[in-house]
């Protein structure tokens, strides 16, 4: 099963369940699925180099539309041989919109058919964004995977907001769409566009806005808008399902802004295969760590203070292999940067050990029960953590 559109070539080498396991080869290199994609907002994973992200297992990174655009600015990246050389990083890197970004700005921005204006939040100066701009400007920064503008409905919107959102979400795609095909022969690598869906938790309005997308043109993978913005988690499940039996089995399913150890797990049962989230790095930053027997752990706790084991004894990323528990509490306490760098590189390759096996399930037919009990113990532990 194999689907070649716009610059991305992905096949599906197996499936257990609803589960996949895939290929997506882009311009930039070839990315095993399901992946989970560090995000480089500004051109960097905060406090981790490029090759302490391949170390840490990354293959594909995220960078942000919106904050290139403010700084340093397209045509500086564009100049300085685009985001591959500009960031060092020269595997595959998708680039979002920065629809997400504007919509956030909800006191200093104006929304209508045309575009966005809103205000930067670094000096309060004016701009605009329109569907041809975006394109645009992602085609400065020359990422392998560009997605279309959308708005992003808040969570809790009613269903009417949420239409109103659609509506202009389909519009915007038709125009990222004609742009695209204009333009994309102009970039310096080959690029593949793909669509966000958005619909927030309403069922026919999710499908209706696919449907409108596939009358658009033949994306060569869709993006999942509109989620972890507030809804319950039954309804985000709910909403992924709807979604798995509808969006073509052929094409890759990007899960936008999810990226928590769980949420990831559940969500490749619901057959997503793309992902990225700021939580690993944001989490590292407050001493918050992940591992597979604890759940989540905070290192700046007291009674981590004499203890001489790595984060998690089952990792081999680079803070475990060098550090122990007691080492980064102190420098965490302390507030130094290097224990937030290695509490970073950990959480990164977590969910990077956590993708990869979950590929492996998937190709052995062992998925399901393996996630369901590694699901199980995970929650157990929160569960301790958490009693009274």
């Amino acid at each position: 099963m194999t689907g070649v559109t716009g610059g991305a070539h992905f096949t599906l080498d197996a499936t257990d369940g609803r589960a996949r396991a895939g290929r997506l080869i882009l311009s930039g290199g070839v990315v095993e699925t399901p992946v989970f994609m560090p995000v480089g907002t500004a051109g960097t994973v905060k406090g981790v180099s490029p090759e302490e992200l391949a170390d840490a297992g990354a293959s594909m990174v995220l960078a942000n539309t919106y904050h290139l655009y403010l700084r340093p600015g397209a045509e500086v990246v564009e100049t300085l041989g685009g985001l591959h050389d500009f960031m060092r990083w020269q595997g595959p890197i998708l680039s979002d919109s920065g629809g997400y970004q504007v919509f956030s700005l909800a006191s200093t921005r104006d929304i209508d058919m045309g575009g966005v204006t809103f205000r930067s939040h670094i000096d309060g100066s004016s701009h605009r964004f329109t569907p041809e701009g975006v394109m645009d400007i992602q085609r400065r920064l020359g990422a392998d995977v560009i997605m279309a503008f959308d708005e992003c409905a808040p969570g809790g919107v009613t269903r009417d907001e949420a239409a109103r959102a659609n509506r202009r979400t389909t519009a915007w795609l038709d125009r990222c769409r004609e742009r695209f095909e204009v333009t994309h022969g102009d970039a310096a690598r080959p690029q593949a566009l793909f669509p966000v869906l958005q619909g927030n938790v309403y069922e026919d309005l999710r499908a209706e806005q696919l449907e409108a997308a596939l009358a658009l043109g033949d994306w060569p993978g869709f993006g999942i808008g509109g989620l972890s913005v507030g809804e319950t988690k039954d309804d985000m499940w709910r909403t992924l399902e709807v979604l798995d039996r509808l969006i073509p089995w052929e094409r890759p399913r990007y899960l936008m802004g999810v990226g928590y150890p769980d949420d990831l797990l559940e969500a490749i049962l619901r057959g997503c295969d793309m992902f990225d989230c700021v939580a690993p790095t944001r989490n590292a930053r407050h001493g918050t760590a992940w591992t597979r027997d604890e759940g989540q752990i905070n290192l700046k706790g007291a009674r981590f203070r004499l203890e001489r084991e790595p984060i998690d004894p089952t990792c081999d990323c680079y803070a475990c292999r060098g550090y122990d528990r007691a080492y980064l509490r102190h420098l965490l306490v302390l507030g130094e940067r290097f224990g937030h760098r290695l509490l970073s590189i950990h959480n990164l390759s977590f969910l990077s050990r956590l993708a990869r096996a979950s590929r492996l399930h998937i190709r052995d037919g062992t998925f399901t029960g393996w996630v369901r009990a590694w699901l199980d113990r995970y929650r157990a532990a929160r569960n301790r953590r958490t009693a009274p």
